[in-house]
């Protein structure tokens, strides 16, 4: 029998990658997509005519878009990855941002309760709810310090999921992903903007990067690696919380130094300190310990720093070469 995935956020990064994973293991794949001026649809352009695939139009700041959908389909697993998901951009918006990333899967919660209790729940926690913790690696246990409205709203929506777990028997678990980045990553995350910045220096494009917090510490990771671990949380028994990461830790700077290496580019003759870009409470440092679901789910990153990087580097080279050459 084929088994019926809900994802929200299905536009995103990690939204694109699982609903491509779900659809290759077989599974009717329902997406869901805010309704806006422009169709935003780049990352999922290549699944919107597959058999298994249904776009539709939904909110998670509208409970009635949710029951209908719930009323409409029967749902084996539903996989929440919508967010207002940029941390510094947060700080600016902090009422959307709250509103989305901690009443959304409230809402969302409430009607798997009420309508579909034996659907499997997966929530998109994350690493920034640790916050300026100075203890490192950061594994299940540690203690969470959100440093961002954004980090705030996940730490409530984190609580909210193992409430619903204990105390109504739902199969709800809560992947904490570290900083997971891919070819498909916004192209306001830094290290996004620092591959296409590098490609388009290379190509004459572009005559600088600015950034802001150079030293920041982060534990980055392959996006496409990652929705494997949410679909493995989700198959196990029993429902429980996982950190995925790699468990090395890198700085803005060296992921800068790498990429541009690549390019075969000078980085400090392109480089600018932007003061405007630095948030007004930072996160120093985020390294994950993956014991856990290393154990329990057998998962396991499969690319590296440096391959991440290339990858991320060479697709946005094709990328900024397709775009002179149209």
């Amino acid at each position: 029998m084929t088994k019926k995935a809900l994802v929200t956020g299905v536009t995103g990064q990690d939204g694109s990658y699982l609903a491509e994973l779900l659809l290759d293991k077989g599974y009717h794949v329902i997406g869901v997509k805010r309704r806006t001026s422009l169709l935003s649809t780049d990352r999922i352009d290549h699944i919107l005519d597959h058999p298994n695939f249904q776009l539709v139009y939904g909110s998670m700041n509208d409970s009635g878009s949710m029951y209908r959908l719930f009323a409409s389909h029967k749902f084996d697993e539903v996989y929440n990855l919508a967010a207002q998901s940029h941390v510094r951009v947060s700080f600016d918006v902090p009422e959307e941002t709250v509103d989305a990333v901690a009443m959304g899967p409230l809402r969302l919660l409430e009607c798997i309760r009420t309508m579909q209790p034996h659907c499997r729940f997966y929530q998109a926690s994350s690493s920034e709810m640790y916050g300026d913790n100075p203890e490192h690696p950061q594994n299940e246990e540690t203690r969470l310090m959100p440093a961002s409205p954004y980090a705030c709203a996940k730490v409530f929506a984190h609580g909210l999921t193992r409430n619903y777990r204990e105390g109504y028997g739902m199969h709800a678990s809560s992947g904490i992903l570290f900083n997971h980045e891919s070819p498909r990553r916004g192209e306001t995350f830094v290290t996004r903007k620092i591959t296409l910045a590098a490609a388009r220096i290379k190509l004459g494009l572009q005559n600088k990067i600015s950034l802001g917090n150079l030293g920041a510490l982060r534990d980055w990771g392959y996006a496409k690696d990652y929705v494997e671990a949410m679909w493995l949380m989700l198959q196990q028994d029993r429902p429980d919380d996982y950190v995925i990461a790699t468990g090395e830790t890198h700085t803005v700077r060296e992921f800068l130094d790498e990429v541009f290496q690549i390019a075969e580019l000078d980085v400090d003759k392109y480089l600018v300190i932007d003061e405007r870009l630095k948030r007004p409470h930072e996160v120093p440092w985020l390294e994950g310990d993956c014991s856990k679901a290393r154990e329990r789910l057998k998962w396991e990153p499969k690319t590296t720093f440096k391959g991440l990087a290339r990858l991320m580097y060479e697709a946005d080279l094709e990328l900024m070469s397709r775009s002179i050459s149209r």
